[in-house]
């Protein structure tokens, strides 16, 4: 695969107007990474149209999308038709790009569906970091009177992060967004207490460890997970939040006053990421870990304290 400079960011559009907010989305997201755009229609099923292999003309969702004023204010852009089943192919666009944007829903499904079979997918199996923007009619989105969402009055970008894991892709990911964006960095950290005991510990286990001890140990896991992102972006306004509560519910929270939230992935969508992609008021990036970190995971260095039976 290409260094993830020299690739483009992908948006699937659909002729739907989701498809048409995630393109606005994408351009800017192309234009402060200074490369390529690549639009990309699938057609559902194997098409009678002749569509050309350089620009997808004959496709006229492609076709109609370039007649209208908002074509011209697009940077540097590629067109793309496919065939197939849209579930399988949105995903593997992943392989080739540096980012992957769509909307929350396309034109399939029910009014009220709140994230559609398609940005499930490509947030749960694309390569590359997958953004999905939702429409403005979230709980606590403040639009304008053509009721499009506005953006916050603060440039912010926030990012729930598991002090248990660190999520290397995750946190470097949101640094570089919001050095991009001149946005501060909100980090959102939660946890559970009291501590949650396996099944096999014997019930009414006295923890060894009080709740701030618990606490003090999670802010040094944080505090290390972020040391060497803080040294690449020294500049960065960076803000830590760990509490003792759901990191969902603090994230989609959060989401109503931040430009983007970004959550990450390790081998599948968690709980986590799935209720911030179906209810955060802000568009969402959902960020794969790095390959090198796939494999089985090394016992943490930063040791925990333990439940004495």
């Amino acid at each position: 695969m290409a260094d993830s400079g020299s690739l483009p960011v992908v948006v699937a559009v659909d002729g739907s107007v989701d498809g048409e907010r995630a393109l606005r989305w994408a351009a800017e997201a192309a234009r402060l990474r200074s490369v390529t755009l690549q639009v990309v229609h699938v057609w559902p099923y194997v098409t009678a149209h002749q569509v050309a292999a350089d620009d997808a003309t004959g496709d006229p969702v492609l076709d109609e999308l370039r007649a209208q004023p908002l074509a011209r204010s697009l940077p540097e852009a590629e067109f793309r038709s496919l065939s197939g089943l849209t579930g399988s192919q949105l995903p593997t666009l992943g392989d080739g790009a540096h980012l992957l944007v769509l909307g929350s829903r396309g034109r399939g499904g029910f009014a009220a569906l709140l994230l559609g079979s398609n940005g499930l997918a490509c947030a749960d199996r694309s390569a590359c970091p997958v953004v999905v923007v939702p429409r403005p009619d979230r709980a606590g989105t403040r639009c304008d009177e053509d009721g499009e969402r506005l953006p916050p009055d603060v440039p912010q970008v926030t990012l729930g992060l598991d002090a248990s894991a660190g999520e290397p892709g995750a946190v470097g990911f949101a640094l570089a967004e919001a050095s991009r964006r001149g946005a501060r960095l909100k980090i959102v950290s939660g946890y559970a207490w009291p501590e949650r005991v396996p099944p096999v510990v014997a019930e009414g286990a006295v923890h060894a460890a009080t709740q701030r001890e618990y606490e003090r140990a999670l802010d040094a896991r944080l505090a290390d997970a972020l040391a060497p992102y803080r040294a690449r972006y020294p500049e960065a306004d960076v803000e830590v939040e760990l509490r003792n509560a759901d990191a969902a519910g603090q994230l989609v929270a959060a989401s109503r006053d931040s430009d983007l939230v970004v959550v990450g992935r390790r081998r599948r969508l968690g709980p986590v990421a799935h209720a911030v992609l179906l209810h955060a008021a802000c568009p969402i990036a959902v960020v794969p870990e790095p390959p090198e970190q796939r494999g089985p995971r090394p016992r943490p260095a930063q040791s925990m304290p333990k439940a004495a039976g």
